[in-house]
């Protein structure tokens, strides 16, 4: 998709469609209340054409709801796009994003494939806080978002994306300054569609291998050191956490390395970024329902977005060092593979009592952790799709947070604020990890079905041990059930933003 920033006036704007943003300004409640949906544009030709229908009571605004106007008088663009925000207290920047991508997936099925979306003014008298350049970074990433479809392997793919999606912002702002916010959100949508494109691939497609070759590539191509292991260096590093959950497949395993270093080398923390990349989960011997299986070739999610986080880091060049750890490998139920009842020993020396080996995410993260340690990693970020439990926990709306640092986990919660996604803070405790004492070794693989999610960050936490870490469950959000306005059902690419605005705070 070719994007581009304009300041032009709108109604001078040339093009297949011209999507505005709108937000309903009713403050008062009742049944006979109606919504007072106003556009949020300066340009009066835009409001004259959008009069009618807002003054008519059918469109709401709605967060995400559009109405089309053909021809609209005295505009240069064919359509016009009214796109809502919602109530006036929840027209934030995030709103602004979905609606972006709720424009973009709106052209899609009808043949539109050039497109331009306004900057929203709000003046004074709404209370609106929204800042050109936060919109213009917002309008970016919910643009790349909506545009990505999995229909990849479709014999007859039709080529349904936009080809030319540009960003109108108001004449009166800070043209440099929205440029490199426009540029940012060009960086990090394209970033979360690459963590969505791994997602997407079918294990025969995406093999550890694979995976890690994609990793190195994408490296390559931005600048990024990038080492990819397999066996040999499992066995060398006495990873037999690790790779225990790889013997029991045909496919090896793969350790992928990716360093950032910015140009002038400053003292400061190390960040470790540490992702499970499991490319296929059967469950082991220990193996899953067949229902559903099929989606486990998600369960690399975490991995994925730790690829896509060092991609924007590269681009983005903050200036703080990076450490980016995936530990790739399928779980499969092979006559080689582990068995319930066995003792591993990972790479810290800690030995694990396997009670399950469909909880072989923690098992290759534990290993993935202390290596990060090694490497010089003085603060932790693990990402994975780790448990059903965190799911039940929290639905499908929010994503799990652990850690043993409160200062760590501070910083992360503030850069939700900027990247939009949706954590909560789980606890920890020793009660937890009393679950997961092992009476023949020093710890369990699962401590049984209460408070599932948490007995599994504490397993991780034992290896991260009082390194400051931040542990994130996004089994709930990487994959997306339903189809939504702005953005396609099929992988989310969740955590990519929070996980680089996070990176960031330490500059």
């Amino acid at each position: 998709m070719q994007t581009q920033l304009s300041f032009a006036n709108l109604a001078q704007i040339e093009t297949e469609l011209l999507a505005v943003l709108a937000t309903d300004t009713q403050t008062a409640k009742g049944p006979d209340v109606r919504p007072l949906p106003v556009v949020l544009t300066s340009d009066e030709t835009v409001k004259a054409a959008a009069a009618a229908v807002l003054s008519s009571g059918e469109y709401k605004a709605g967060p995400n709801e559009t109405v089309l106007l053909h021809a609209p008088a005295g505009l240069a663009a064919k359509r016009l796009l009214i796109v809502g925000l919602g109530k006036k207290g929840k027209s934030t920047v995030h709103a602004v994003r979905n609606a972006a991508g709720t424009a973009v997936r709106y052209t899609k099925p009808r043949a539109i494939r050039d497109l331009a979306c306004a900057l929203p003014e709000a003046s004074s008298d709404l209370g609106l806080t929204l800042p050109a350049p936060a919109c213009a970074r917002a309008v970016a990433e919910g643009a790349f978002v909506g545009d990505f479809d999995p229909d990849t392997y479709r014999s007859e793919r039709k080529d349904v994306s936009v080809h030319s999606f540009t960003v109108a912002a108001p004449a009166g702002s800070d043209q440099e300054t929205v440029q490199a916010a426009f540029n940012e959100g060009v960086i990090i949508g394209e970033s979360q569609n690459f963590a969505r494109s791994l997602v997407n691939e079918p294990g025969n497609k995406l093999t550890p291998t694979i995976l890690g070759q994609r990793a190195a590539q994408m490296s390559s191509e931005t600048g990024l050191q990038c080492e990819v292991f397999s066996t040999d260096k499992l066995h060398e590093l006495k990873m037999g956490a690790f790779w225990s959950v790889s013997q029991g497949s045909e496919e090896p395993p793969a350790l992928i390395v990716m360093k950032y270093e910015p140009a002038s080398v400053i003292d400061g923390p190390i960040l470790g970024l540490v992702g499970k990349g499991i490319t296929f989960d059967t469950g082991g011997i220990s193996i899953k329902p067949a229902d559903n299986m099929e989606k486990m070739k998600y369960d690399m999610a975490g991995g994925a977005a730790m690829i896509g986080a060092m991609r924007a880091i590269a681009l983005l060049k903050p200036k703080v060092r990076v450490i980016g750890i995936v530990c790739a490998a399928e779980n499969m139920p092979d006559g080689k593979a582990q068995k319930p009842g066995d003792v591993q020993t990972a790479m810290s020396g800690k030995t694990i009592e396997i009670i399950n080996t469909d909880a072989e995410g923690r098992l290759v993260l534990a290993d993935g952790i202390t290596y990060a340690k090694s490497l010089g990693a003085t603060h932790l970020i693990d990402a994975a799709t780790l448990t059903g439990a965190c799911v039940v926990a929290l639905g499908m709306i929010n994503a799990g947070a652990f850690s043993n640092d409160d200062a760590t986990i501070e910083r992360f919660e503030a850069a939700l604020a900027t990247s939009g996604e949706k954590f909560w803070r789980m606890p920890l405790g020793d009660e937890y990890y009393d679950q997961i004492r092992s009476d023949i070794g020093d710890i369990k693989n699962t401590g049984g079905r209460w408070g599932g999610a948490i007995t599994a960050a504490e397993f991780l936490h034992a290896f991260a041990e009082d390194t400051p870490w931040i542990h994130l469950d996004i089994a709930g959000l990487a994959w997306i059930e339903d189809t939504k306005p702005f953005i396609a059902k099929g992988p989310s690419g969740v955590a990519v933003r929070s996980i680089l605005e996070w990176v960031r705070s330490y500059e």
